[in-house]
Order: C-alpha cells, then sequence, then structure tokens
C-alpha cells in the first residue's frame, strides 16, 4: 500500500539518499554522492564542481597576498640578505617607491579631470537648461470642476523655480 501511494506521488521520498522533484512536470531525481567519493576527493563531478568566478577569486586573492610579501621583502629588505637567498639581479630600490607613488598621482588627476569635465559639461544656473528641458511638464492651469469637499490629485509636473524659492526661502 505504501508503495503504491509514492508511486503515484511524484513528491514523495523513498530513500533516504535519493530526493524526487517537488515539480510535477520534472521526473529527474538529485543523487548524492556515495561516501566513498567523499572521503576520497573526486566525488565532486564537473557539473556541480566550484563555479568558475569562485576559482578565480581565489587564486586571485591568493596571487595577491603573494605579489605583496614579493614587494615588501624586495622594497624593505637588506641586500645581503637577499644575497644569501640566491636573488641577485632586482629592479633599483628606486622603483619601490615610483611607481605606487606614479600610480596614486595618476588617479588622483583623473579623477580631477573627470570632475572637471563634468563641470564644464554643466550649464551655469542661469541657463534655461537647468529648469526646462524636452521632459520637463508644464502644470495645468484649468482647475477641473470639483464636487462636494473632494479635491482631485493634481496631474504630475514639474514644480516651478518660483515655487521652490518661495518654499525654501520665504521670498
Amino acid at each position: 500500500m505504501l508503495k503504491e501511494r509514492a508511486m503515484d506521488d511524484p513528491c514523495s521520498v523513498n530513500s533516504p539518499r535519493r530526493v524526487l522533484s517537488l515539480s510535477r512536470k520534472r521526473k529527474e531525481t538529485l543523487l548524492f554522492p556515495e561516501l566513498d567519493d567523499q572521503a576520497s576527493g573526486f566525488g565532486v563531478s564537473g557539473e556541480h564542481g566550484p563555479k568558475p568566478s569562485e576559482v578565480y577569486g581565489f587564486v586571485g586573492s591568493i596571487s595577491t597576498v603573494v605579489a605583496t610579501a614579493i614587494f615588501l621583502i624586495w622594497a624593505y629588505a637588506p641586500d645581503s640578505w637577499l644575497h644569501t637567498i640566491g636573488i641577485f639581479y632586482y629592479p633599483s630600490r628606486y622603483w619601490a617607491l615610483a611607481v605606487p607613488t606614479y600610480a596614486i598621482v595618476t588617479v588622483i588627476l583623473a579623477i580631477g579631470f573627470y570632475i572637471g569635465l563634468n563641470f564644464m559639461a554643466t550649464p551655469p544656473p542661469t541657463s534655461l537648461n537647468t529648469m526646462f528641458d524636452e521632459y520637463s511638464r508644464e502644470p495645468l492651469r484649468s482647475e477641473p470642476s470639483v464636487k462636494g469637499n473632494e479635491q482631485p490629485i493634481k496631474p504630475l509636473s514639474d514644480i516651478g523655480i518660483n515655487q521652490i524659492n518661495d518654499l525654501m526661502f520665504n521670498v
């Protein structure tokens, strides 16, 4: 009786190692890997393995730590220590200070240049382009007929600069 009921109901679970899909349209099952595969570490298939972005992130973070350690050793270790471990050729220590300085100055100048371009592209405050463009909506001048105490919602429109000044500065 129980087996017949499990066969009729596609949402049932008939094994602790096999879970059936909850969708009535899909008939596929998800099988859990065997304990032997999990213990050996080779139970992960290509379909269910780690995502490439996770692998790239992990390798990138490890590479960054190793590169930073190599840079700090090159920049701060005395020449005699580098010679004792067999490193005789390396760039001048001038570049340990020059490259980060050039990079920081380049980033600061790029940000300043970007801000300057935005200021040049922005119209002056006295220009009518700062108040009106092709998407501006003028408020309707006619008042709709109102029955009783009901106030209809006004149509969507832009607020004029005179109303803004009146509200903000009481001018």
